[in-house]
């Protein structure tokens, strides 16, 4: 094991960038030894000699001036120790790293700018900055590696033409704020990329970018090749997708796969396939990714969660979509939470819900099935008010991290005003990955709050009748029913999955009321009293029984 020996300098006392560093270090592997704040350049020499250091890092963040003097005197006295093969770092404010880079001395001098995964890369030995597309990995799981212990952030992003588009991405990826940048393609990219007799003028770049050909794409994954090198990755379309996913992987290499299992249909008008149909398409989609290795995300229970169904459809859906994912042969599955589903949830109930939908996942994970944790603020939340939004990113992705997420989906502050460009998505990051800063550096535990506990208990529970009811609906011999199409179509015309939103639907009832009860949770309510009904009773209405 490689030993850092690290300390603040002099008569400075500012020591938490250097004990950051340290934690760094550690997770990379790293034997640590403190010396502390305001340490003379001799204890330095002492314990790097004592301590065999193979790395010495130090830091001085008070007058350059002084600074400079002061690191003059520490290279010339700890020279024949860099002679010897021990390394030096150093980190402080950008005009005392001015000072300290026209040494000559130091290894690598950080000013507090240098993205986390820069830091990290240094600690696993690489001596200089990254600086080109071989320095980051260009895959899910190696991405997340390099990151380790820290996580990967994501975007939405598409403007309504493919130049700003490009430039956008160019700036996003120039900043290194975020890892995966999600192409947000508009309406008829996604549903009639295949079929321009059915695309419409009006239409075009309506909610995303205007993608039209196969080279479209290549051009926006040629303007992400700068800066950290991000992923990139898109949204499953609604027709055609086995053509699609093809497509994806050919021109902007999709990192992976999000498809849900119940939409972009009929159902909720983004399609053209009828509901049962669709369920096959999608189940076919993820066969065709598991069988490339490429992991998949079924964008499924918020599609539910924001036409305000129930929590426990919520669970229901998500356990769901692990399990077909699963049964379709997925190793790498990505689960993804949206909280703020309804906005009107309390903070506590949200986690709660977060928390069930984990418990219920966790026994399907094996060597065969491994489980990320994807986390993000939730669409219909923003406020218009901006400096409220900022302050709503920030509170809702610190909420976040009690989950211990793999990827934090950062939905940008300008939601409820405007699709983010690109100086919103950099802020959006920014703001983001402090939040993760200070929840990484000690956040207390609030899964064990009382409240949360009991509604996570209580949801776990109801979501097994859920799904009693729902393998009811099976013909006889089926064997798997929850991963059985025309029993999952049935789900939804039988009313079990439902949303007050669904009224009128084609497919689903749109029957089920809810209501935020008295604890902050969505719950079904009996429409003539309001008074809340149990899974027992709701699907027993339905004349299913449990």
């Amino acid at each position: 094991m490689k030993t850092v020996v690290a300390a603040a300098l002099g008569e400075c006392v500012h020591v938490a960038g250097v004990i950051n560093f340290l934690r760094l270090a550690e997770a990379a592997g790293w034997r640590t030894v403190f010396l502390g704040p305001a340490v003379p350049l001799e204890r330095v020499r002492a314990a790097a000699l004592a301590e065999h250091a193979d790395l010495v890092a130090v830091s001085y963040r008070l007058t350059p001036e002084n600074g400079a003097r002061l690191l003059g005197e520490f290279a010339e006295g700890l020279d024949d120790l860099r002679a010897a093969g021990v390394r030096f770092a150093f980190g402080g404010t950008p005009p005392v790293v001015e000072r300290a880079r026209a040494l000559g001395f130091f290894e690598r001098v950080f000013d507090g700018s240098d993205p986390i995964e820069d830091i990290i890369a240094y600690l696993r030995g690489q001596g200089a900055a990254p600086v080109s597309e071989q320095d980051y990995p260009q895959n899910l799981l190696a991405r997340m590696a390099l990151k380790a212990p820290n996580l990967l952030i994501r975007h939405h992003f598409g403007l309504p033409t493919i130049a700003a588009t490009a430039a956008g991405i160019a700036e996003i990826a120039q900043a290194k704020v975020l890892d995966v940048i999600s192409l947000g393609a508009d309406q008829d990219a996604q549903e009639n990329f295949y079929h321009p007799e059915r695309q419409e003028a009006r239409r075009y770049g309506a909610g995303g970018v205007p993608v039209r050909s196969a080279d479209d794409f290549r051009a926006l994954y040629a303007a992400s090749r700068t800066g950290n090198y991000p992923l990139m990755r898109t949204y499953a379309g609604t027709d055609d997708l086995l053509a699609l996913a093809e497509l994806y992987q050919a021109t902007i290499h999709n990192a992976w796969c999000a498809v849900p299992v119940y939409w972009f249909n009929r159902m909720d008008g983004r399609g053209p396939m009828a509901l049962e149909d669709s369920i096959c398409a999608h189940m076919a989609l993820m066969r065709w990714h598991a069988a490339r290795g490429i992991p998949v995300e079924v964008n499924e229970p918020h599609h539910w969660g924001m036409r305000d169904a129930p929590d426990v459809v919520y669970v229901v859906s998500a356990y769901l979509s692990a399990l077909i994912a699963k049964a379709c042969g997925v190793r790498d599955y990505i689960a993804q939470l949206m909280f703020n589903c309804p906005p009107t949830v309390s903070e506590a109930c949200d986690l709660a819900k977060m928390l069930a939908v984990l418990d219920l996942l966790a026994p399907l994970a094996d060597d065969q099935f491994r489980i990320y944790r994807q986390t993000r603020t939730g669409l219909l939340s923003y406020p218009l008010d901006q400096d409220a939004a900022r302050g709503h990113l920030a509170a809702s992705v610190y909420l976040q991290m009690a989950l211990k997420p793999h990827i934090v989906h950062v939905v940008s502050h300008t939601e409820a005003h405007h699709a983010a460009e690109a100086a919103d998505v950099i802020e959006a990051c920014k703001l983001a990955r402090q939040a993760i800063s200070n929840a990484l550096h000690g956040q207390p535990d609030m899964t064990t709050d009382p409240l949360v506990a009991q509604c996570r208990a209580e949801l776990a529970e109801q979501a097994q009748v859920t799904l009693r009811g729902i393998a009811s609906l099976a013909d006889p011999g089926v064997e798997q029913p929850l991963c059985d199409p025309p029993t999952l179509a049935r789900a939804v015309t039988a009313g079990i999955l439902d949303a007050p939103h669904l009224l009128n639907n084609p497919f689903a009832r749109g029957q089920v009321v809810t209501r935020i009860d008295g604890r902050g949770a969505c719950v079904a309510v009996d429409p003539a009293t309001g008074s809340p009904l149990s899974e027992q009773e709701r699907l027993g209405r339905l004349g299913i029984p449990v």
